[in-house]
């Protein structure tokens, strides 16, 4: 199996990245509606041409703008699962599965009867054999997407390609599926590329995080730093906790946009030159009043509350967006402090958080 190395410049979705993916391992795409995730799935496809980029596999070069390279879609070696599985109708599962080893004729010497045998393997590595005759209208959601699965790597893929493929599926479907993709995928040896909105797709299936906001690359790392200390807006968003943008003064505290200034602590020593950097702390680590609190050593800021939310036995109070555009700030608090508190959506209030549960990191460059 081969290396994805991504390039890509498509100026008319704003997409400026660069990435490679290694042979066995999955890579999490993030981001906001129309942060171009899937524009750069698509230059990998063929199914899109930068105006400017390069995508190689291993050796191969699939896209080079300069040198006036374009390998065709169906020539890439690349396979791409959507939402919609897309099954032919008219063909059965055996055959909808035995189409990928069929277009692989004219590179590999193959008969009929290796391409059932091979439809028939796959079939059983994603649990679907027993429908093999059935047609596409005859199965379940998760069923179509299991056949969808196992005819995207019967022709032997170098990348996999996965655009939300677990939406819409119900909760025992979509486990299934992802306990088909940790296995097939191990088995394989494929690089694969997964975007999603799913944390827990990130979880079961990924190796590392890409966040992509406005077509560039917020953030890129193991999945443990990522979501556990994120550094964007939308990985903040997605992780749960309250991200603050500012710069660091002389005495290592963080003003924000507002002004407002922050006590944390660095994770890492910060450079003399670091200016740039974000406090992240978790909604549970705040607390809320109706009056500024006095006589305390933490972080305290007005907030003005923009929605409440009942999650199980608390309730999250999350204020206005930030100056900056970052989510507005959150606090998880108990329902009884919630009732004591009586908020509304409007109301001005303050959170206050200790020092030491603020996290200090250098802004993502």
């Amino acid at each position: 199996m081969s290396q994805l190395q991504l390039r890509a410049v498509v100026a008319d979705r704003d997409l400026d990245v660069e990435f490679s993916v290694s042979a066995g391992e999955v890579l999490a795409v993030l981001g906001p509606n129309g942060a171009g995730k899937s524009t750069a799935l698509h230059v990998i496809a063929g199914l899109v041409r930068p105006d400017e980029g390069v995508v190689r596999l291993g050796d191969r070069v699939l896209t080079d703008t300069a040198a006036g390279v374009n390998v065709a879609t169906h020539d890439r070696r690349v396979g791409l699962l959507l939402q919609d599985p897309l099954l032919f109708p008219h063909l059965s599962v055996a055959a909808n599965v035995a189409f990928g080893p069929h277009c692989r004729r004219r590179w590999f010497r193959s008969t009929r009867a290796t391409e059932r045998s091979t439809a028939k393997r796959w079939l059983r590595e994603v649990d679907a054999e027993g429908f093999a005759d059935r047609k596409p209208r005859q199965l379940s959601g998760g069923q179509a997407q299991r056949v969808a699965i196992a005819r995207a790597l019967a022709a032997e893929p170098d990348v996999l390609l996965l655009d939300e493929p677990l939406t819409g599926l119900d909760v025992a479907a979509a486990a299934g599926i992802r306990a088909v993709l940790r296995t097939v995928v191990t088995r394989t040896g494929c690089a694969v590329v997964l975007v999603t909105h799913e944390l827990l797709d990130v979880f079961t299936l990924a190796d590392r995080v890409l966040v992509l906001e406005s077509g560039k690359i917020a953030e890129f790392g193991p999945v443990a730093d990522v979501l556990t200390a994120p550094r964007s807006h939308f990985g903040a968003r997605i992780a749960g906790v309250n991200i603050v943008n500012g710069t660091v003064g002389s005495d290592g505290s963080l003003r924000d946009r507002s002004g407002a200034r922050w006590h944390a602590t660095p994770a890492q020593r910060l450079e003399a030159h670091v200016v740039n950097a974000v406090a992240v702390f978790h909604p549970a680590a705040v607390a809320v009043y109706r009056d500024h609190p006095h006589g305390s050593p933490r972080n305290t800021v007005e907030v003005t509350v923009a929605e409440l939310d009942v999650r199980g036995s608390g309730v999250l109070v999350r204020g206005r967006e930030q100056p900056d555009g970052a989510p507005g700030l959150a606090a998880e608090i108990t329902a009884e402090a919630a009732t004591e508190l009586r908020l509304t959506p409007g109301e001005r209030v303050w959170f206050s958080v200790k020092a030491h549960e603020v996290t200090l990191y250098p802004a993502p460059q």
